[in-house]
């Protein structure tokens, strides 16, 4: 099977490269500064080269790296005094979404996001991220509280899509899905929507009606993944870079769609390489939207959450 990241192996190679110099220079004594700064420039160049050029196949490949932040990390960088809360008080806690409170800045909130998990026992747990029907009913119960507190909600997405097994279609997934779109339209409260990796199906658009939907650069957003597109349209899953064009799936095409408010810019390389630089690059955007939107009556919140998905697809005659 081929690497999936092997259009970074320039960017690898430089790096190896400038380790292998300070190494000898730490070992040898010579002063090798020059050499360093050249090869760190040609780096930085070559970075901006080829993120300004990447296809939105290897949009999607970074937005599965195993390396890249998860809603975990953000809510340990990004929100303080946080504080978990679990179960959807009908069958079980589903660790495939984190909800709780938090703050960030001066807005103290409700986190829900999605999570899959760092090693392969979290993984497990989270079922790599996709979420049963108890995690769904956990987020709604969860909004449904932030509400009669007058809580905002910040809801991080990171998904492939729901759990489609045969217990979580035995407990209801898509009514719990079909439940989550429709309640979020009636939520009285400000709801800001990042997509942070992944963005599968309507296991993402579960947590995804906002006032404000906010992608990372190298994320994706799609009612399918490139290789089960490809599978239905061409009987053929190895056409998924075909399939990932033909979506429009990316940050920046869904900007121009209108399905997106904003595209948060990723630090140099991914927010693989630089996790704390998109912590702060969240914190910044989740402040100043929801410095925006509390000024905003509940019953606007609602007409206007209403018309955006409204006007979303609309065809012009």
């Amino acid at each position: 099977m081929s690497n999936p990241f092997d259009f970074l192996d320039p960017l690898v190679e430089l790096e190896n490269k400038i380790e292998e110099l300070r190494r000898l220079s730490d070992e040898t004594g010579v002063d090798m500064t020059s050499e360093i700064e050249s090869l760190s420039k040609k780096f930085e160049v070559k970075t901006r080269e080829l993120f300004d050029n990447l296809t939105p196949w290897q949009r999607v490949s970074l937005a599965r790296h195993p390396l890249r932040p998860e809603t975990s990390d953000y809510i340990d960088h990004v929100f303080e005094d946080f504080v978990p809360l679990a179960g959807d008080r009908l069958f079980a806690d589903d660790e495939a979404i984190i909800c709780g409170m938090g703050t960030v800045g001066d807005h103290r909130c409700m986190v829900i996001g999605q999570q899959k998990g760092k090693d392969v026992h979290e993984r497990n747990r989270c079922n790599f991220g996709s979420p049963h029907p108890e995690g769904y009913r956990k987020a709604m119960l969860k909004m449904r509280l932030a509400e009669k507190f007058d809580l905002p909600i910040v809801t991080l997405i990171n998904t492939p899509g729901a759990y489609p097994g045969l217990q979580a279609e035995e407990r209801g997934q898509s009514l719990a899905i079909a439940e989550n779109i429709r309640d979020m339209f009636d939520v009285e409260v400000p709801i800001i929507t990042v997509v942070i990796g992944e963005g599968g199906s309507g296991g993402a658009l579960a947590i995804g009606v906002g006032d404000r939907i906010l992608m990372f650069e190298n994320s994706y957003y799609s009612v399918i993944s490139p290789e089960g597109c490809a599978t239905i349209l061409w009987k053929d899953a190895n056409r998924r870079q075909d399939a990932a064009e033909t979506l429009q799936l990316t940050s920046y095409a869904l900007k121009e769609l209108g399905v997106v408010d904003e595209v948060l810019l990723e630090p140099a390389g991914g927010s693989h390489r630089q996790p704390l630089k998109a912590c702060e690059i969240m914190k910044d955007a989740l402040t100043r939207h929801l410095g925006e939107l509390e000024g905003i009556s509940n019953k606007d919140l609602r007409n206007n959450r209403y018309e955006k998905f409204r006007a979303m697809g609309s065809i012009a005659e």
